[in-house]
């Protein structure tokens, strides 16, 4: 299978051509860059400019872009508002809009084929007048992501919103049946498990987002570092009649810091898995 590194890793660095060549170092060509204002300022042409020229250098064409969570410089630790698609007032999700037009905008000077999107905020409880306030943002944002060559992908993630069922609830709901997925191993695995909920959403996964956790909370993990069942993950990844990258979105801890070596060693292991 294809394996690919989403820039998360990195996103209390600032997104540099070192990072990007320790990616390609360790024999990784699909990337997704996580548009964080701390990571990858968006919103700055320069550094925008910069990244894009590692890019053409080096003939890498970037796979994706995670939007925006916050707008800020530091995930909202200093009483930002959250980037949400599906909020209820009216002000706040014209404004969730506009930022992620804005990480939108990067792909006319470097070009990527999917942006990676959350419905609502982690822990958001379900409501059929956030569908609706989704359905009107999402509408709005496809038409200025298709002009850009961008398709929009809807992420499963820890709420009420993005389950795997409710995904394609809101699908059928808004009649967007284009609409696809970017699976997440590690959020599926803190909700019902990864086979139910890949089973569930097969049919709509282009891309991924790979790691690991005891259920506990999103560590972020390397695979088997967690409680994940790889051996049956892969076997269901392999029998997808629709091929995807297996994007790892990784995190740093305090006690091990990831070494991209021993991502290799993962890669290897879960090649050899019959």
């Amino acid at each position: 299978m294809d394996y690919g590194l989403s820039t998360h890793l990195f996103v209390d660095e600032r997104l540099s051509s070192h990072i990007l060549d320790r990616i390609l170092g360790a024999g990784i060509r699909q990337i997704e860059v996580f548009a964080a204002r701390q990571h990858f300022d968006y919103h700055d042409q320069n550094h925008v400019r910069d990244v894009a020229q590692w890019f053409e250098d080096h003939e890498v064409k970037l796979h994706s872009l995670h939007a925006p969570l916050y707008a800020d410089f530091d995930w909202g630790q200093s009483g930002g508002p959250a980037v949400s698609v599906a909020c209820l007032e009216k002000r706040k999700r014209i404004d969730s809009m506009e930022e992620i037009k804005r990480a939108l905008e990067v792909a006319e000077r470097l070009p990527f084929r999917y942006l990676v999107l959350h419905l609502g905020i982690p822990g958001e409880e379900y409501a059929l007048e956030k569908f609706d306030a989704a359905l009107t943002s999402i509408e709005h944002l496809k038409i200025f992501a298709k002009e850009r060559d961008v398709q929009l992908l809807l992420e499963n993630i820890p709420n009420e919103l993005g389950t795997p069922e409710r995904l394609l609830e809101f699908i059928q709901y808004s009649r967007m049946d284009d609409l696809q997925i970017c699976f997440d191993t590690g959020h599926a695995h803190m909700g019902g498990g990864v086979q139910p909920a890949f089973q569930t959403l097969r049919d709509r996964i282009v891309s991924t987002h790979v790691h690991d956790n005891r259920r506990e909370k999103d560590d972020h993990l390397l695979p088997f570092d967690g409680e994940i069942d790889w051996e049956q993950t892969m076997r269901d990844f392999r029998a997808a009649d629709n091929q995807f990258p297996l994007l790892f979105e990784l995190r740093q801890n305090e006690s091990e810091e990831v070494d991209l070596a021993r991502l290799r060693e993962v890669m290897e292991r879960m090649e050899s898995i019959p």
